[in-house]
């Protein structure tokens, strides 16, 4: 531990880790708050941040109930440093309650001031973990990029179970690119806690690609349901009892998963501010000398569109902002569903690089298109299909090695026998066209 301590003078950025989980009552508060007092007890300067917008708990759990919190700060009524709780052992506590959310939803001029001061903030500590809101919330999904470790706590409850399994799904479609560790919480055992990650390391392989990191297990004991009663978390009693030396171990795998992964350039609140709605301080907005002036769409669209891909170049996490950039962006366009959009869609999935994928890649953005294209229009598909086995089954019908022979098509030309009576009523030195222009007036006086 001491080389750790010594360590943490060289290093520029906190160590931050995410306690999340895929549905509520799985304990990643409880987890969050004794994990948080451990490491505090054991000499680091540790910062917990409640970002959990709907229960924003972790106070409660200590028995105190702050009178002001994030949203304060967010509404420009004190400063960060103000809503800083502190604890037992010296850990400090930021109340997030409804805050947090504000502060990634808002524009990032307007929470500028707010992140430079979380950005100051971070660097008087050793470790910085975030609590965050259950579920698959758009917020709870920025604050697991944000940090450079996801805890995710499960139960053997299989609900729970599938629960994480959708959020690791959501993740990793949304380009998160990390390994998240796994904490078992409420087991009756080591067999049980590891059966229950087996099996949802399994599924994540098997469906998803993807191996994880057992991080350690939580046992099911009296004395941690009764320390949420009587709000005094197990890692306030002495060393020796069994519920506190859980959370003694749980940061010491903790401390040796973090020794693995190289600590990250920039901290929580660069992060937001990467996210935030708008381009932020590098895009400021269009000036205009008058303000009556109209602005001109066309150059503003153009202004934002470069702005957007400056962002997406600089950004760590450019995988998670292409997805919301393009979900953003077909938003729009699907708000005024007309024979311009459609030209405009075709257009642009023309513009891209098909080259650049691999034949896997390709064989499955082809499967989702065709998917696509059946739900705009089943019918079309279906007869396409129709047809594309028509040629295939003619092609056949010669056996092997005589390949594709040409056929008569019933559906461009008609019947085949009215064809051939009109080709015999026609005089034998006609020219082709008006051959041609006979058998379509022909056709027209339905002959």
């Amino acid at each position: 531990m001491m080389d750790s301590l010594t360590a943490r003078q060289h290093q520029s950025q906190p160590r931050t880790l995410a306690i999340t989980g895929g549905k509520g009552g799985v304990g990643k508060t409880s987890v969050a708050l004794n994990l948080s007092l451990t490491l505090a007890r054991e000499g680091y300067r540790v910062l917990l941040l409640d970002g959990d917008t709907d229960l924003a708990n972790v106070s409660i759990m200590l028995g105190r109930y702050p009178t002001r919190t994030l949203a304060n700060v967010m509404a420009g009524e004190c400063g960060l440093r103000d809503v800083i709780m502190e604890a037992e052992w010296g850990l400090h506590i930021i109340p997030g309650a409804s805050g947090v959310e504000q502060c990634v939803e808002m524009a990032a001029d307007e929470s500028l001031r707010v992140l430079r001061a979380l950005s100051r903030l971070e660097k008087d500590y050793d470790y910085v973990i975030t609590d965050t809101a259950s579920g698959l919330q758009k917020t709870g999904m920025h604050m697991i990029a944000a940090a450079e470790l996801a805890c995710l706590v499960v139960t053997p409850d299989p609900a729970s179970l599938t629960d994480a399994f959708s959020l690791i799904k959501l993740l990793i479609r949304r380009g998160y690119r990390r390994t998240p560790s796994v904490l078992v919480n409420m087991a009756q055992g080591a067999s049980q806690a590891r059966s229950v990650f087996q099996r949802l390391d399994a599924a994540a392989q098997r469906h998803l690609g993807v191996s994880l990191h057992y991080l350690g297990a939580v046992w099911r004991d009296e004395t941690l349901r009764q320390s949420v009663l009587n709000q005094r978390p197990v890692a306030l009693m002495p060393p020796s009892d069994p519920s506190c030396r859980q959370f003694r171990t749980l940061s010491d795998m903790l401390n040796v998963r973090l020794r693995q992964l190289p600590p990250r350039k920039a901290g929580i609140a660069a992060y937001w501010h990467r996210v935030s709605t708008a381009p932020g301080e590098s895009a400021p907005a269009t000036l205009n000398s008058d303000p009556g002036q109209p602005v001109d769409p066309a150059a503003e669209c153009k202004r934002l569109i470069a702005d957007i891909g400056k962002v997406l170049t600089n950004s760590n996490d450019a995988a998670l902002l292409r997805y919301e950039a393009f979900n953003g962006f077909f938003a729009l366009l699907g708000r005024t569903m007309d024979a311009d959009t459609i030209e405009i869609l075709q257009t642009g999935l023309a513009a891209l690089d098909w080259e650049r994928l691999g034949k896997d890649q390709r064989a499955h953005l082809a499967t989702h298109l065709h998917h696509v294209a059946s739900q705009i229009d089943p019918d079309s598909v279906q007869r396409d299909s129709i047809q594309h086995d028509s040629v295939k089954n003619r092609a056949q019908q010669g056996g092997p090695g005589r390949g594709r022979e040409p056929y008569y098509d019933r559906i461009s030309f008609g019947d085949q026998s009215r064809l051939v009576r009109a080709l015999k009523e026609q005089p034998s030195d006609i020219s082709l066209d008006q051959l041609l222009r006979s058998l379509a007036d022909t056709d027209r006086n339905g002959s």
